[in-house]
């Protein structure tokens, strides 16, 4: 079965599917900061994929080691979702490169 990475990363190592999470974080952090207005589409589009790369990930068998950084960045990533506008663009941008940051360096305990 062909995966369409756009949609799901089940096929790929636990390690780079939480790298690519942390990579779509950055990226909307980037985005958001410099005016969200304006690339509300691609935003839009990356929020989707990135909610379905975390939902792939809870429906796999992680560590343990790893369990409660899924559970925060989960619970942290809906909120950031339901949070976006103009006024706190700042602090979105602050919140999302702080979990891809978190994200690259504990994947490795997945």
């Amino acid at each position: 079965n062909i995966i369409n990475h756009s949609i799901s990363q089940t096929d790929l190592p636990l390690d780079v599917q939480i790298l690519n999470i942390s990579v779509n974080l950055a990226r909307l952090s980037q985005w958001v900061y410099e005016g969200y207005d304006q690339r509300s589409q691609l935003i839009d589009k990356f929020l989707e994929q990135t909610t379905n790369y975390i939902d792939d990930l809870a429906k796999q068998r992680i560590s343990k080691d790893f369990e409660p950084t899924l559970k925060r960045v989960k619970k942290e990533f809906t909120n950031l979702k339901h949070s976006i506008s103009k006024e706190d663009k700042l602090y979105w941008a602050e919140k999302a490169l702080t979990w891809a940051n978190i994200l690259q360096h504990r994947a490795k305990l997945a």
